[in-house]
């Protein structure tokens, strides 16, 4: 009976941390309140263990976390052209993603994730990675600047 209240006690303890994990959605857009090719919202901050869903509200988009610009040892992902992708998010950190297509134009948006204990790498390597960007140059750090 002891290993059975045990087991109960375990299972309960499981299944309320997953209750607790929220879901949060992100569209893909031609044009929002940022400017044209965005991601709406363009900063999120979330708990570990929430998922976010990536909408291709408008044909042509996709979501894929940028290389180099997440938490050391976090799983990256690339959403298909189009395509809705969830993905859900365990380890502590910020993550910046973009969309493939459109990140001349600077079509990124970041994720914080419980206390973003990366923050200060991120801001480093935004650096480089801003110039590859044709237009809205400040947008990225704008963003991490919200954190």
């Amino acid at each position: 009976m002891k290993f059975l209240n045990t087991m109960l006690a375990g299972s309960l303890v499981i299944l309320s941390g997953t209750a607790l994990a929220e879901s949060h959605e992100v569209q893909m857009l031609n044009t929002g309140p940022d400017g044209v090719m965005v991601f709406e919202p363009a900063v999120l901050s979330i708990n570990p263990g929430d998922s976010v869903t990536f909408k291709a509200t408008n044909p042509g988009h996709n979501s894929e976390s940028m290389e180099g610009m997440k938490p050391e040892g976090a799983e990256g992902w690339q959403g298909g052209m189009g395509q809705e992708v969830t993905v859900t998010f365990d380890q502590d950190g910020v993550y910046v993603y973009q969309c493939t297509p459109h990140l001349m134009m600077a079509m990124v948006g970041v994720i914080k994730v419980g206390s973003g204990s990366n923050l200060e790498a991120i801001k480093t390597a935004a650096i480089d990675k801003k110039a590859a960007f044709m237009v809205a140059q400040d947008r990225l750090d704008g963003y991490l600047n919200q954190l």
